[in-house]
């Protein structure tokens, strides 16, 4: 099974070239990158071209946030029968890939999770080039120590079982930085919904429809985190939200289906 992991970013690419080089080390080399670029200038461009994973590049004029519109776009680009968003700002570890592979199940979509690394030790992991997602536990230990992550249980690999799915079926507490659904479900429902323009609650109202559409929700806990480089951020779009939960929406309001029917959608091959 082909598997597409979909980077999202935006004029950063000193972040994007750390999550290629951890996707370049990955123990399961059966994946495409499709790198979902909303308007970076030629610096994002000259990562790309150099990375040695050779991504897909899909690029559309920089108009504000638009994370669920050129997500869209990438998933038309993507060959896969499996997607997995992965944010320009989060570094996978070696057997990232290889877990989400195992977590893949039919009528499941997984929730990952994430170690938040604080300010200071973002900007020594990128100004120094360093490859934290090669990091062992000892190693990530004394950062915890002098608080420079949140927490290292996203670091722990746990088989849980069918614990997995006891989870609260709901679009809450969702991390769109790492999520994976399969590609039919992700045509079920329209994809991601564009009119969620602004930082914040695509990734609910996606899991929400997934939801209404029968798909259930299974843990990605103690087997996929992903190291999340600190950035500023603000949340907006909370009523589109609430919205697609009162009233059990499935599909987008303006999803795949409206740029397949588009002209022009901008793709451009690395």
């Amino acid at each position: 099974m082909l598997i597409s992991v979909i980077v999202s970013t935006y004029d950063w690419p000193e972040a994007l070239n750390a999550v290629l080089y951890g996707l370049s080390k990955q123990t399961d080399d059966n994946f495409e990158v499709v790198v979902a670029d909303d308007g970076s200038d030629e610096r994002t461009a000259a990562i790309i071209k150099a990375a040695r994973v050779r991504p897909i590049h899909v690029w559309r004029p920089h108009d504000g946030f638009r994370l669920a519109e050129i997500r869209n776009r990438a998933i038309l680009a993507s060959h896969g029968e499996y997607c997995i968003f992965l944010d320009g700002d989060c570094i996978p570890r070696k057997n990232y890939v290889a877990a989400h592979r195992r977590l893949a199940e039919p009528g499941y979509f997984v929730q990952g999770d994430r170690l938040m690394v604080h300010k200071k030790l973002t900007e020594r992991i990128l100004a120094k080039g360093l490859s934290p997602g090669e990091w062992s536990y000892l190693t990530w230990w004394p950062h915890r120590l002098r608080k420079h992550v949140s927490k290292l249980r996203p670091l722990i690999t746990l088989p849980l079982g069918p614990l997995r799915k006891r989870v609260e079926q709901t679009g809450e507490r969702a991390l769109g930085c790492n999520q994976a659904f399969w590609r039919k479900d992700l045509d079920r429902v329209d994809g991601f919904d564009a009119t969620f323009v602004g930082h914040g609650w695509e990734d609910s109202d996606i899991l929400a429809r997934m939801l209404h559409a029968g798909v259930g929700r299974k843990k990605g806990r103690y087997a996929t985190g992903v190291i999340h480089l600190y950035h500023d951020s603000a949340q907006a779009n909370r009523r589109l939200f609430e919205d697609t939960v009162a009233t059990a929406r499935i599909r987008a309001r303006s999803g795949l289906s409206a740029l397949q029917s588009a002209k022009g959608a901008s793709l451009i091959e690395a």
